[in-house]
Parts: C-alpha cells; sequence; structure tokens
C-alpha cells in the first residue's frame, strides 16, 4: 500500500518507519530542511529505541523515503496520515493550524481516492474541520478516519508493532476496509481492532492520557499523606494495586509528569470540556497537583539542609521526563533547576541521552558531566530525578565517598530507606520512612 506521513516528529517518524516494516511503500514529508537532511542520511532527531535499525534497514530496501515536498509525497497515496505537531495554545487548546494548513494542502494536490487520518491528538470535532477544509479544493473521493495513537516514550516502537489495540473512527465502509488492511499485520495475535465513529475516537485519546494522568497525580497526592501519618506508599501501592479493578500500572508516586502528551492533552481535555458547558472538575486538580509535585524534590532539599539552599552544590541525576527519551517537554526536572538556581545554589547534572536537549533548553546555566558519578564531584546533595536503569544499583560507598555531605533526595523511590540510613545517608524519598 502507498502511504504519505505528514510530519516526521515521534508520531509521525514511528509511524512511517513501522509500516514500511510490514512491506509498505511510505513516504514521510515535513517541510523541516534539515530534519529531513538527517533523516536521509540515516541521523535519527530523536532519541528511541529501535527507531534507528527500522529507518536504516527501511530506507536501504527503499520502501521508506523521505521529502520537503508534501505534494510529491501526496502523489498516488492510499492513504496519507497527519501527524503534524498540536502545541498548547495561550488557552490551553491544542493549537490546530498544522493541521488543517496540511487538510488544505491535500485538498489541492490529492490525485486519487484516498483514506484522510488524523494521527496527531486533536479535539473532538477536528476530523469534520479537516474534512471541510479538503473538500474546498478536493477533485477525489476521500474519506475521514481518526487513528489515535497510544505510543509510550521509550517503547514507541514496541507498542506501534505489538499494540494492546488499535482505535480505529470511521466514516465509510471504504475507510473500514483499508485501515483493517493495513492494520491486520499489527494484530495478528488477536489483539483487537477498535472501530467507532470519528468524535468517539478523538475522545478515548483525550480520556485514555486523563485518566493516566489522574492515576499519577493521585498516587502523588496519597504518597504525600503518607508521609504526614507514617504510612509507607510502596505497601499501600501494593495493596490498591492487587485489586483487580484498579491494576498496578501508573500508581508510582514520583516527581510529577512531564512530556509531550500528558500535559498538554490534559490541558486541552479540560478546555473542550469547559468550552462545551460540561466542565471537568477532576482535571483542573490533576493538574493543579502535578505542578505541586514538581516543586517537591527542592522543598526536600530545603529541609535536609534546614532551610539553607544559597551557595550549595548539587548533583541532579536524570534530565528527561522519563528513562529511555530525551524529551525534556515539561519535564519535572527543569522545574527542580529553576528552583536551585533561583536560590543560588549550582547544578552538575547527568543524564544518558537528554543532556545535549536540556542545554538546547536551558544553555549553559548548569554543568553537564560525562558519567554520574562525575556529577557528584563537590556536591553538597544528590536528587535523583529520572530512573534510569543505570541509577538503580550504583555504589553507594562511591556516592558517600564522593558528596560533601551524605544527602540523597531520592524522586523516584529506587533505593531502599533502611539500607540507606544503615550506609548513614540522610535520605528522603517520595511518601516513604526509613
Amino acid at each position: 500500500m502507498r502511504i504519505a506521513v505528514i510530519g516526521t516528529g515521534y508520531v509521525g517518524l514511528v509511524v512511517g518507519a513501522c509500516l514500511a516494516e510490514t512491506g509498505n511503500d511510505v513516504v514521510c514529508a515535513d517541510v523541516d530542511t534539515r530534519k529531513i537532511d538527517a533523516l536521509r542520511e540515516n541521523r535519527i532527531p530523536i532519541y528511541e529505541p529501535g527507531l534507528d535499525s527500522l529507518v536504516i534497514r527501511n530506507q536501504g530496501q527503499q520502501r521508506l523515503t523521505f521529502t520537503t515536498e508534501v505534494p510529491a509525497a501526496l502523489g498516488g497515496a492510499e492513504v496519507v496520515f497527519i501527524a503534524v505537531g498540536t502545541p498548547p495554545d495561550e488557552d490551553g487548546s491544542a493549537d490546530l493550524r498544522h493541521v488543517l494548513s496540511v487538510a488544505d494542502t491535500i485538498g489541492k494536490h490529492m490525485t486519487r481516492e484516498m483514506v484522510i487520518v488524523t494521527k496527531s491528538t486533536v479535539p473532538v470535532g477536528t476530523a469534520e474541520r479537516v474534512q471541510m477544509a479538503v473538500a474546498r479544493h478536493a477533485k477525489h473521493p476521500f474519506h475521514m478516519c481518526s487513528n489515535p495513537e497510544f505510543l509510550k516514550e521509550g517503547a514507541a516502537v514496541d507498542d506501534f508493532l505489538k499494540p494492546d489495540r488499535v482505535v480505529l473512527g470511521v466514516d465509510t465502509d471504504h475507510a473500514r476496509s483499508v485501515m483493517a488492511e493495513l492494520y491486520s499485520p499489527f494484530v495478528r495475535t488477536g489483539r483487537p481492532i477498535i472501530f467507532m465513529d470519528i468524535a468517539s475516537a478523538e475522545m478515548t485519546k483525550y480520556a485514555a492520557n486523563a485518566m493516566l494522568a489522574t492515576r499519577i497525580s493521585f498516587m502523588n497526592e496519597i504518597a504525600n499523606l503518607c508521609e504526614r501519618v507514617g504510612a509507607d506508599v510502596d505497601l499501600v501501592r501494593k495493596g490498591i494495586g492487587s485489586d483487580s479493578r484498579i491494576g498496578p500500572s501508573f500508581l508510582f508516586p514520583g516527581p510529577g509528569y512531564g512530556g509531550s502528551c500528558f500535559p498538554k492533552d490534559v490541558k486541552a481535555l479540560a478546555r473542550t470540556a469547559t468550552e462545551r458547558g460540561s466542565p471537568l472538575a477532576v482535571l483542573d486538580a490533576v493538574e493543579c497537583a502535578n505542578e505541586r509535585q514538581k516543586k517537591r524534590l527542592f522543598e526536600k532539599l530545603q529541609k535536609a539542609l534546614s532551610g539553607d539552599v544559597a551557595g550549595t552544590h548539587v548533583a541532579v541525576w536524570g534530565l528527561a521526563f522519563k528513562p529511555n527519551t530525551d524529551d525534556m517537554r515539561e519535564a519535572p526536572s527543569l522545574t527542580l533547576i529553576d528552583a536551585l538556581l533561583a536560590a543560588n545554589a549550582t547544578v552538575t547534572a547527568h543524564d544518558p541521552a537528554a543532556m545535549e536537549e536540556t542545554r538546547r533548553k536551558i544553555g549553559n546555566s548548569i554543568q553537564y558531566a560525562n558519567s554520574n558519578y562525575d556529577a557528584l564531584e563537590g556536591a553538597d546533595a544528590l536528587i535523583v530525578v529520572t530512573d534510569w536503569n543505570e541509577y538503580r544499583h550504583p555504589d553507594f560507598g562511591r556516592i558517600k565517598g564522593t558528596l560533601r555531605r551524605p544527602i540523597v533526595i531520592d524522586g523516584r523511590n529506587l533505593y531502599n530507606p533502611a539500607k540507606m540510613k544503615a550506609l548513614g545517608f540522610e535520605y528522603d524519598s517520595i511518601g516513604r520512612h526509613a
């Protein structure tokens, strides 16, 4: 099948590479010349395990090509995926300018009957707006589809190749047939393709992300309460997670959620709800709780230093909002670093993947270490922000011997409180006690 993917960001690039892997002829288009030039040379602009080998292999087999000419990419395409960015507007709503601009281009340059798929995360009603934008110029029949992505950063390739489910909102039998054929290689093990109307598919994406964000904020609030009442959030998490009605996923407390999806999607869904006269008070609370949680690591450091943060030097392990990605969007580390710098502390940070992206965002306002242990040199405290595997079982003797003071603030509950106390650390974590 000939596929066009418009947008080579995180979603578009994964979609294009994975569809090419199953034998489709895929053209990925983007107006960013530097990005396309890099991709043609197999230089991947994002850190995502397994993606580089897919791009290299499928470019080599000429199943995957990259272009800056969007009209050319549309030539002969049976299915076109719109995967451009939908950044939050100032009022929290999704900015659809790029989506609608692509729709206008599709209408002007389509050369045959096609299925137009909104893959970007878009509010309910967007497919209808895309349909109207295409129809103003279209000279061929077309069919709309909403196909929300459920790709976890750090596991996106596996999520696409082996999905829990595929959600497809369609408005015609033709779209249903074409999309069922396209996705059939990915659901051979029996995972479902769930067909529904387009509005329901658009809502499903937002509802899923809002539910997950709610679980995170809820557990963070419970963890904070556990600290006040002397309970252990790890035990509470296991106790409630064993309930089949709840389950164990997304019950780990931490420094707050970040990334490209949850913050943006919670805001956009809340905005849609308010505009439609059905405000979601629970999501307002989720967002407020998350913003409070991002300040907790700095507050814990203040407590450990008796309020005297000025003049201290702090080591930070982890910058990306989660492991196995270099994504710094809405990362809790940025809130922590801002607070430390505002308090006249200095910072040395380490991250296996995100240091260049951090430098791009905040420059050299902090120091960057070649290894996690190098970050400890001259530091008065260590704060663990991201749960990369290499931070899980460190040399505690080396940590203690390098830090000026044996202060460890563990934002991911990686270490055993009793062990840390026995080793002589001043240790604090999220929702637990020694």
